[in-house]
């Protein structure tokens, strides 16, 4: 065997939302890493994807590990605030969390980036993986490795490390998946060749004139008008009317993320190209995907008047195609690697009616299994009417929200192959669970998860397939600069005091969590620690008036000045207050008004 030109103890290939996360946690673990990314950008979806308004992990309990570090760092970094959209709680600006990203990239002294590599050849021995050859800078290297990671958002090693993975639909008939089509339709419905995996979307980014459409040049113009437009765009607007349309997924500084699913630029036309037929079919299929987007922002800036125009967000240097073209396409699905366990839709839905989480992942010893935590509702994305999927969903803190699950270790690990870990939406699930795990918040603390195990098997000198779960739960949690959550706590924030006690005390017994109430209620309904409350933007201010509540769920500030603001929370505290409430109440709150929204985001009473 010829030696290798150098060693790392972790390879991490791929510089999206999970590969990236690895490669910072596996370094800042110890362990010495080397990043590869076929381009100069990191952060995937969250950043050269354009897809800035990410969905779950919304609510305080679910804000930890890199994506609460990350959301925090956004927090700080943009100036106007994050409550610009009504898609999401949070909205910024890719280069926003690009610079975010190489700042982590840069500290971090173990690890080494390689931009615009690509890797030809994945050497193995058995079940290990032993070295990866890489053509970077023009240049042949083979780089000898202890772990591999895929960070990637397709699952490019899986092929080249001959290592098993799922592609397209799953019966119902192969694991009882609710949502899931029957054999019989799979054999007989073109449907499901033709879209084998969820659509992906190639983002433009477009800017507004004005901060609304009626102060605008199209003056004119109602917000809740449904314009004429072209096919194929003619029913985009149908739904929610043009003004609702456009700031979806409005941005600070007035620019808006251009990723609209219905009847807008989701891509849905020969996506095997992408997987199977050489690097020709690839590149044709991401002109066809620019062109359609292209062609989407033109038919929103026709008929909003010029209200919308084409934006500038990616720079030129970073490999996007223009400044308001994502430099690469949002990938929502592609292949997945057969692991260790699969997780499937059942174990995303909620335990029993009633109950707002779903089952924890135990092994045979009745020990828990679960290294990150997702909310995520479940949504896919085809051509034509939405796919059916089994409720996953619940009323809390005046909103719609995701039961929380959990994701197994074994998930990330390779059915085949001892040293691979998966760390990108590519890890072991159906095609159905792949709707509500593939969002970037639960990616970011996915690869950190996969990082941490990659460095702990280094420093053990084990595989990672042999790595003791328990040791990585206790990492995640006590992690030194961002601690991760591996069981959904509803009541306990990421701020709070005994936040680590908590989550320990579920590990070391999980059935506490199955039981009930854990501990007792905090008395303190305005914030845990009045000094370790939760950070408030600049931007929040003193909100009172009298609120009401509509029986619903849903609650509404009404002012004096004849203002009314539906009102949400991401806090328990908050919201625990807020379901004592069965008639209008006086108060005053610290919140954040998102004219968007619309709605007050409340993360403290006074």
């Amino acid at each position: 065997m010829a030696a290798a030109d150098q060693n790392f103890d972790v390879v991490v290939w791929g510089g999206g939302t999970g590969g990236v996360a690895a490669a910072i946690q596996a370094s800042r673990s110890g362990a010495s890493t080397l990043l590869l990314t076929p381009g100069s950008w990191l952060g995937g979806m969250v950043s050269a994807a354009g897809v800035c308004c990410p969905d779950g992990n919304e609510l305080s309990p679910w804000q930890t590990g890199l994506w609460g570090a990350f959301l925090r760092a956004l927090e700080q970094s943009e100036p106007d605030g994050l409550d610009h959209n009504w898609v999401s709680c949070f909205g910024y600006r890719p280069t926003t969390a690009e610079a975010i990203l190489q700042e982590w990239v840069r500290a971090e002294t173990n690890l080494e980036w390689w931009w615009r590599s690509r890797v030809s050849e994945l050497e193995r021995e058995g079940t290990v993986l032993t070295a990866v050859r890489v053509e970077h800078g023009g240049e042949h290297r083979r780089v000898g490795c202890r772990v591999v990671i895929d960070g990637s958002d397709r699952g490019d090693l899986f092929p080249l490390a001959d290592v098993p993975f799922r592609f397209g639909w799953e019966a119902q008939e192969t694991w009882g998946e609710p949502s899931a089509p029957a054999r019989v339709r799979l054999e007989s419905e073109a449907f499901f060749a033709e879209q084998p995996v969820q659509s992906p979307t190639w983002v433009v980014i477009g800017q507004l004139q004005s901060d609304g459409l009626q102060k605008g040049r199209a003056g004119t113009i109602q917000p809740a008008t449904q314009p004429d437009i072209s096919a194929p765009f003619r029913k985009a607007c149908d739904s929610f009317g043009l003004e609702r349309t456009l700031t979806y997924g409005r941005l600070p500084s007035g620019l808006v993320m251009l990723n609209w699913p219905l009847h807008g630029n989701d891509w849905h036309d020969d996506l095997e190209r992408a997987f199977s037929r050489g690097e020709d079919a690839e590149q044709e299929l991401y002109a066809d995907m620019q062109a359609h987007s292209l062609r989407f922002a033109a038919s929103m800036q026709e008929a909003s008047e010029g209200w919308m125009r084409l934006g500038k967000a990616f720079p030129k240097a970073a490999g996007s195609p223009a400044p308001w073209l994502a430099a690469m396409p949002y990938w929502r699905e592609g292949r997945r690697m057969i692991g260790r366990h699969t997780l499937i839709e059942q174990e995303l839905l909620p335990m029993a009616e009633g109950v707002s989480l779903a089952a924890l992942p135990l092994n045979d010893a009745g020990e828990l299994q679960s290294i990150a935590v997702g909310n995520y509702a479940n949504d896919h994305h085809y051509p034509g009417q939405d796919w059916p999927l089994a409720v996953k969903s619940c009323r809390w803190g005046g909103r719609w929200t995701g039961t929380p699950f959990c994701i197994p270790y074994g998930a990330l690990l390779s059915l085949e192959v001892d040293n691979l870990l998966a760390a990108d939406k590519q890890f072991s699930t159906s095609h159905i669970a792949n709707g509500a795990t593939r969002l970037q918040p639960l990616i970011l603390n996915l690869g950190q998860a996969a990082g941490a195990a990659a460095a702990l098997s280094v420093e053990l000198n084990c595989s990672p397939a042999d790595l003791p779960v328990r040791v990585l739960q206790d990492a995640l949690i006590h992690d030194r600069k961002a601690p991760a959550a591996v069981v959904p706590l509803w009541d306990t924030p990421w701020h709070h005091p005994q936040w680590s006690e908590r989550q320990a005390a579920v590990v070391a017994d999980p059935q506490r969590m199955l039981e009930g109430d854990l501990w007792p209620r905090d008395s303190d309904a305005s914030g845990f620690d009045r000094n370790k409350r939760p950070l408030h933007h600049p931007r929040a201010t003193r909100w009172s008036g009298r609120l009401v509540p509509d029986q619903t769920g849903g609650f509404t500030l009404h002012q004096s000045d004849g203002n009314s603001w539906p009102v949400i929370t991401l806090e328990p505290s908050v919201h625990d207050w807020l379901t004592t409430l069965d008639q209008p109440v006086d108060t005053c709150l610290i919140g954040t008004a998102n004219p968007w929204g619309p709605w007050l985001r409340i993360s403290q009473r006074l």
